[in-house]
């Protein structure tokens, strides 16, 4: 059942018909008080909520009968319905608790989308006891045993078969892709589109084009029609990577198309519908980001219905042996190879290390300790002569910071102190051809020892 609120008659009628004809069964409270009656001896699968009650706009009645509610139903989501002129209010309803707002007039596909995606979240968490103990085949490729990480794909679990908007949090290279990627193919979207987007390499000039499409002739070397990002994860699901490097102005343009669902390519006044998960993934900040005025507030809350923070690799250190045992068998198959041997002393080294760029740092270095050092067995003194410290920028103090060139003038002088005039062993370390290595070395008069 879902409780309707609103004291305009026909704002009750319209979404009741609209329900109705969904399948859904109503029930209807036009004052506060009803509202709080009603939720004191019956709680609903969900509640549409109207801001306002009386000829006041301020929506205190409003935040005030959402407290109310959550007392007494706390699990049961609530989305608030409001008008364009009080979005800031709905904001400080998600902040109380609320689910989601929605806007009049409103959009029915959105409206419904909306109300299943919470009654499936809400659902879902009354059988978590029952999920806790599975292992999707779409987990395959992700790697580790530690409580933290079994706390993500518990989550992952229960979020998966659901619409709502996932927002992946976590330090670069720790794997938050991965983590979108078995949500879609742990959904009922699975076999349909996962279309991946960087938005930190997209330029403001091109987003449009680029996540919305183009007709022919839109402009200047528009040559062919093109398709968008958003079109081609209809039904399916995108993956909108790096979504805190999106300037301000692009904000604006993804939020109606998250909002409504709809958009028009550039050049063409049809407007399109498009029925698409969204995940996202940052290693920024984005609350700060909102406080700074950095990050549409708005957005934030249409992006992170549901927030998964992926774990640092340091804070899961014991799953370093099964990562490595991983990479050393890919490493094997890729080269066509007998896999080698890691030695115990080896593991205890590597569990050492403070891992700055996480997993991705770490399969860099065990790859690298592989090709260079092609033995049966690996020990920690493989894996010394091949790891090189690279600080995080937090433990860089302000007055340290060396200009591009003093740093990359040092790290070279470093890498020559590890391999002595081994140019191979030099190049593969700073990640440069030789030949890009030779001009490093010519242009800051440094010479290799004899």
């Amino acid at each position: 059942m879902i409780l309707i609120c609103d004291d305009d008659a026909i704002v009750r009628s319209s979404l009741a018909l609209v329900l109705g004809r969904a399948g859904y069964e109503v029930a209807l409270a036009a004052t506060p008080k009803e509202v709080t009656n009603f939720v004191s001896h019956t709680c609903p699968q969900l509640i549409l909520m109207d801001m306002n009650y009386s000829k006041s706009t301020s929506g205190e009645e409003g935040l005030e009968l959402l407290s109310k509610v959550r007392i007494y139903c706390p699990d049961v989501p609530v989305i608030l319905i409001t008008a364009w002129g009080s979005i800031g209010l709905a904001v400080q309803g998600i902040r109380a608790g609320a689910f989601d707002f929605i806007t009049k007039p409103w959009n029915n596909i959105v409206l419904l989308n909306s109300i299943r995606t919470a009654i499936q979240l809400y659902e879902n968490s009354e059988k978590e006891s029952k999920l806790k103990d599975t292992s999707p085949d779409s987990f395959h490729k992700i790697i580790g045993k530690s409580p933290l990480l079994a706390q993500v794909l518990n989550t992952v679990s229960r979020i998966a078969r659901t619409h709502a908007s996932v927002l992946i949090t976590g330090e670069s290279g720790t794997g938050k892709e991965l983590i979108a990627e078995a949500i879609h193919e742990s959904s009922d979207r699975q076999g349909k589109p996962f279309v991946k987007v960087n938005l930190g390499g997209i330029s403001q000039s091109l987003f449009e084009s680029e996540m919305f499409g183009h007709k022919k002739g839109a402009f200047t070397n528009a040559y062919h029609d093109r398709i968008g990002r958003f079109e081609m994860a209809h039904k399916g699901s995108i993956f909108l990577d790096e979504i805190g490097e999106l300037d301000m102005v692009c904000q604006v343009k993804l939020l109606r198309v998250l909002q409504d669902q709809t958009f028009e390519p550039l050049g063409d006044s049809k407007t399109r519908y498009v029925d698409t998960r969204i995940i996202s993934a940052t290693n920024r900040n984005l609350p700060e980001m909102v406080g700074n005025g950095m990050f549409r507030e708005d957005l934030f809350y249409r992006i992170n219905l549901i927030t998964v923070r992926v774990p640092a690799l340091r804070e899961r250190m014991e799953d370093i042996p099964l990562l490595v045992d991983y990479f050393a068998e890919k490493q094997a198959q890729m080269l066509g190879t007998e896999k080698a041997e890691i030695s115990s002393e080896a593991i205890t080294f590597l569990k050492k290390l403070p891992y700055p760029g996480n997993i991705r740092e770490l399969r860099n270095l065990v790859d690298r300790t592989l090709l260079l050092s092609p033995k049966k067995q690996i020990t920690d003194l493989d894996f010394k002569e091949q790891y090189i410290e690279t600080p995080s920028a937090h433990d860089i103090p302000a007055e340290s910071i060396q200009s591009l060139e003093s740093m990359e003038r040092n790290m070279i002088r470093k890498a020559i102190s590890l391999y002595g005039n081994n140019h191979s062993k030099i190049a593969t370390a700073l990640g440069l051809s030789g030949q890009t290595l030779y001009r490093r070395l010519e242009k800051y008069d440094i010479q290799l020892p004899e």
